[in-house]
């Protein structure tokens, strides 16, 4: 009978202690693991929401560094258009001046001529009036002088 005794004593202590722990230990444990699992899963889910979040901003970042590049190419060929047409206004400027001095060039060409043609006749002019004192031997006054000129200035 000790053993038997001893043995229900073991069972009702043992009864007693799993009732105990069933209904003050257990639940305090079960409490404590389900807050820790529920801070693990909001843990994860915010990790979750923090990746997708990331990955948003990650290709609105390349959204806006592709919009970047394209206003910098857009950009850079309105300058290299611009300074194209800054380049032809030069050259045009550069023509128009280069055609003014040549026209200048000419027009002073033309007046040199013409003061070499002048001086030309009247030194042909003299020649001639020299040859033919020459040959008339005799001094040819002014009036005459003139007289001729216009003679000679009609023939040519």
């Amino acid at each position: 009978m000790d053993i038997n005794m001893s043995l229900v004593g073991q069972m009702i202590t043992f009864a007693v202690l799993v009732w105990f722990s069933m209904k003050f230990v257990f639940p305090a444990l079960n409490t404590a693991l389900d807050e820790r699992a529920k801070r693990i899963a909001d843990g994860l889910a915010a990790a979750d929401q923090g990746q997708a979040s990331m990955a948003v901003a990650e290709k609105r970042a390349q959204a806006e560094l592709a919009n970047a590049r394209v206003e910098a190419q857009s950009r850079v060929a309105d300058a290299e258009k611009r300074a194209q047409l800054v380049a032809e206004e030069i050259k045009a400027n550069a023509q128009a001046e280069a055609d003014r001095i040549i026209a200048q060039a000419k027009a002073d060409a033309d007046q040199q001529l013409s003061k070499a043609r002048e001086q030309l006749r009247a030194q042909v002019a003299d020649l001639a009036v020299k040859g033919a004192e020459q040959i008339l031997k005799r001094e040819v006054t002014a009036s005459a002088h003139a007289e001729l000129l216009a003679r000679l200035a009609v023939e040519l």
